[in-house]
């Protein structure tokens, strides 16, 4: 069933409109969607996702393989089922984790040998393997396992990654053959350099797949050089398949990735700052546990009209973060997720309306950025 429409293109930046259709429902680009590492959104129900706004989540291929095991969740009916969670959900492929274990995992043609970050017991991932730990899952979007290389690294070593990265997309587009309800997105490498990103473009869309992710950004270099080859890679892409940026999702990264003509978005960033008591707000991110805030009875954010906004002031929310009490993380979670979803939706309108340049300029206005 999956399908991708793109309605509209904005006439002065690459900024799109467009649906994707999925079995467990439709959902509505450009968008942001929160990450459920292990089979939840951290201090989230599925009714309040849904409250919020969540049209997609993600599910952690590595995560939920390691515990509690892709097997398991299979005889419970599938992730959705297991979470109870019955709109769409994309499962990474587990390899953006893999690689990141530097000291515990060795690299090979056939796959990846690693050890457990939890107990060091030993583990192989292969792109097979991936694919059929996501089978398990059900996802309704299956990502291709790929390899990410670190930053910065030689030009040399990311175009032999880029090249392995192909050749293991070709075996998982082979191991989903006649599996009809998830669509295989293929993964576009290249590090910070434009010819390889071009490289990866031409050979990844040859696979013809349904949609596209870039990954290995966001791993160190600086937002200009991630800016600098989105500007460069997407315009490459086909325009209609869906664009993914993989574990992007700072507001202002929204706005500068959906500037340059990209469609999904995820991130824990949301999640993470909400736990360290920090939030999103119109005029920038706050510190919210600062003694600033003490004696400040003023919502979260004066422009947010979230469940949070309306009932609790920035000094409760403070005082139940610095006592550690479970409601202060959960209504800061609430909010930085409502803030990251309304934010899509917003720039969905503004893009209807032929206006997201003036979106974009009045945003930053009032955007402090840090």
């Amino acid at each position: 069933m999956f399908d991708f429409k793109l309605f509209k293109e904005n006439k002065r930046s690459k900024a799109r409109l467009g649906e994707i259709t999925t079995d467990h429902g439709k959902i509505q680009t450009p968008i942001f969607m929160p990450v459920g590492t292990q089979a939840t959104v951290k201090a989230m129900s599925s009714r309040e996702l849904k409250e919020i706004g969540s049209q997609i989540i993600l599910g952690n291929t590595y995560h939920l393989y390691l515990r509690p095991g892709d097997e398991l969740i299979a005889k419970a009916g599938g992730l959705h089922q297991f979470m109870n969670w019955d709109r769409p959900i994309l499962t990474d492929s587990g390899g953006f984790q893999v690689f990141s274990l530097a000291d515990l995992r060795e690299i090979e043609e056939e796959g990846v040998y690693f050890q457990s970050h939890l107990d060091g017991s030993k583990h192989f991932i292969s792109p097979e393997k991936s694919m059929q730990i996501q089978k398990n899952l059900g996802s309704d979007i299956v990502m291709a396992f790929d390899e990410c290389p670190p930053y910065p690294a030689e030009k040399e070593y990311v175009e032999n990654s880029l090249n392995r990265t192909l050749r293991w997309a070709e075996r998982c587009k082979k191991e989903m053959e006649g599996v009809e309800n998830q669509a295989l997105f293929g993964i576009i490498q290249g590090g910070v350099y434009p010819e390889l990103r071009k490289q990866s473009v031409e050979e990844t869309t040859k696979l013809d797949f349904p949609g596209y992710s870039i990954g290995g950004l966001s791993v160190g270099e600086t937002k200009d050089e991630m800016y600098k080859m989105l500007d460069h890679t997407t315009p490459l892409m086909p325009k209609d398949k869906p664009r993914y940026l993989m574990g992007v999702g700072t507001p202002e990264d929204l706005i500068e990735g959906i500037y340059h003509g990209i469609d999904m978005f995820d991130c824990v960033m949301p999640t993470r700052i909400a736990r360290h008591g920090q939030i999103f707000t119109h005029s920038g991110r706050k510190t919210i546990r600062n003694a600033t805030y003490k004696q400040d009875f003023t919502p979260l954010d004066s422009e947010c009209d979230c469940h949070v906004c309306q009932n609790y002031s920035r000094g409760y929310v403070r005082h139940l973060i610095k006592r550690n009490e479970i409601l202060g993380v959960r209504l800061t979670t609430y909010h930085n997720l409502y803030f990251m979803l309304k934010l899509s939706e917003e720039i969905r309108e503004a893009i209807r309306n032929d206006k997201f340049i003036d979106f974009r300029e009045e945003f930053y206005d009032k955007y402090e950025l840090k």
